[in-house]
């Protein structure tokens, strides 16, 4: 059945219990940052915020939209996936503004952070909302991927011709507005790989030779990675921007394999990549410069060093809290600069949540991907399930290049976590791609009430250009 066949059939059996389902976690992913929010001001405090019922019933009637929406324009969803999302931001919230309690007493003029994030938390949410009625089924999309491409190009160039930031071009200015275009990049890069690879996957999973047993694509095939790669590296040497280059090369690599099965473009791509860094590294300074309070991070303490504390800082937060942590509002996260407003508000919750909680955070982000990938699984078109590896992938990687530069696995890159720390640009973006997830659940929901395509029908070369790829392999 055509996209628009699927978007007009009415919810059917089995769809009420999906969003029932969600509806009851909903209430739970709302309840479990009430409550540390009022742990937290009661620490900090000694009494509830004046207004804390009406904060906590805006953030509920935000969440019951969501849901409302999904209920009516996505009856098939995951029903995991938005009460997940939901978690995650009100955890964002409550940090937040426990840090807002924090800097203002410690710091003279102080200007909170939790008004703006939860301006863009309504804005993401609307977004959201939109995406969810206006996308009719997710095969929309593959009209505009050339489209979204050539904007995604633009995006990632046009950081480079504005001021850097804490030594990076991240960000676009307009006026006394700013947003950071490689949190949208990375869902229209998504979107047009998949479209790309869907066109091409036979050629690059059939066509090539073997060295040592493990199959490489021919030469005439490198062209596209070369091109990201060379992509990756200019924004790398001229934004300085490590986490941006690291995830859009990352999720090229992870798709590749997803289309392709083959483990030589993993190999390829990890060579690539390896040998970029080395020499961006050796080249750029302040890349240099991270790579050198990666490894030595106590040396900020040193007589004279220029080098940022931050890192150490998050080490020692991270000890403090141990396993199971202070306690919220118990903690000392304020002692980290901006913690609120960066990756370092991992090392917020680690201080006071410990180890453990920054474990079931991990793992919310891990779930969410995995219905991700299990609705990649369950779609029967190509284009869906290679865009929900992708975003899969995309998610996971940024989780990756924020946590690991917090607990020091790897240099640290500035990238936000999605949807607890500070941002407008990251909060966003990620509720777009949160509504992608669920449109393309929904219609993974829906093709279970179809019959299964002739796999012939998807092939994009011919039965004869594939026996002879494959005689040429075997050759």
């Amino acid at each position: 059945m055509g996209a628009r066949g699927a978007a007009t059939r009415g919810p059917g059996p089995g769809s009420g219990r999906k969003r029932n389902l969600e509806l009851v976690l909903i209430v739970f992913a709302v309840a479990v940052p009430a409550f540390g929010y009022a742990d937290a001001m009661l620490a900090l405090k000694g009494a509830l915020p004046s207004g804390f019922v009406l904060q906590v019933g805006c953030f509920a009637v935000l969440a019951l939209a969501a849901h409302m929406v999904v209920r009516r324009w996505a009856a098939y969803a995951d029903p995991l996936i938005l009460p997940i999302t939901v978690l995650l931001s009100g955890l964002g919230l409550m940090m937040i503004k426990r840090l807002d309690v924090s800097y203002g007493k410690e710091y003279q003029g102080y200007v909170p952070l939790i008004g703006g994030q939860i301006q863009w938390l309504v804005i993401g949410v609307a977004v959201f909302l939109g995406c969810v009625v206006v996308i009719k089924h997710h095969r929309v999309l593959q009209r505009y991927t050339y489209v979204l491409m050539a904007a995604s190009l633009v995006l990632l160039i046009g950081p480079a011709f504005f001021p850097a930031t804490f030594g990076a071009r991240r960000w676009i200015y307009i006026g006394p507005l700013q947003f950071e275009p490689a949190e949208f990049t990375k869902i229209s890069i998504v979107i047009f790989f998949a479209s790309y690879l869907m066109a091409n996957r036979d050629a690059l999973a059939l066509v090539g030779r073997k060295v040592w047993g493990v199959s490489f694509p021919r030469g005439r095939n490198l062209g596209p990675i070369l091109v990201i790669w060379a992509v990756c590296l200019l924004v790398l040497i001229f934004e300085v921007d490590l986490g941006t280059s690291l995830i859009i090369f990352g999720i090229f690599v992870i798709m590749l394999y997803i289309a392709t099965e083959r483990t030589g473009w993993v190999i390829l791509g990890v060579a690539l990549a390896t040998g970029g860094a080395y020499v961006v590294g050796s080249l750029s300074p302040h890349v240099g410069a991270r790579v050198t309070g990666w490894l030595h991070p106590m040396d900020a303490f040193k007589t004279g060093s220029t080098m940022s504390p931050q890192q150490a800082q998050a080490l020692f937060s991270l000890g403090h809290g141990g396993f199971l942590g202070t306690g919220l509002g118990e903690g000392q996260p304020w002692l980290i600069g901006f913690a609120g407003q960066s990756d370092w508000i991992v090392a917020s919750f680690g201080e006071e949540l410990g180890t453990a909680g920054v474990m079931v955070i991990i793992m919310l982000y891990v779930l969410m991907a995995e219905r991700s990938l299990r609705t990649s699984i369950r779609l029967t078109d190509p284009f869906g399930k290679l865009m929900a590896g992708g975003l899969a992938a995309g998610l996971v990687l940024q989780v990756f290049v924020v946590v690991g530069g917090v607990i020091g696995l790897i240099p640290e890159t500035g990238k936000a976590l999605p949807f607890l720390a500070q941002g407008g640009s990251s909060m966003v973006a990620n509720w777009i791609m949160v509504a992608l997830m669920i449109k393309l659940s929904d219609a993974a929901g829906r093709t279970e009430l179809e019959p299964v395509p002739d796999p012939s029908e998807t092939l994009t070369i011919s039965p004869e250009e594939i026996a002879a790829a494959r005689a040429e392999m075997e050759h």
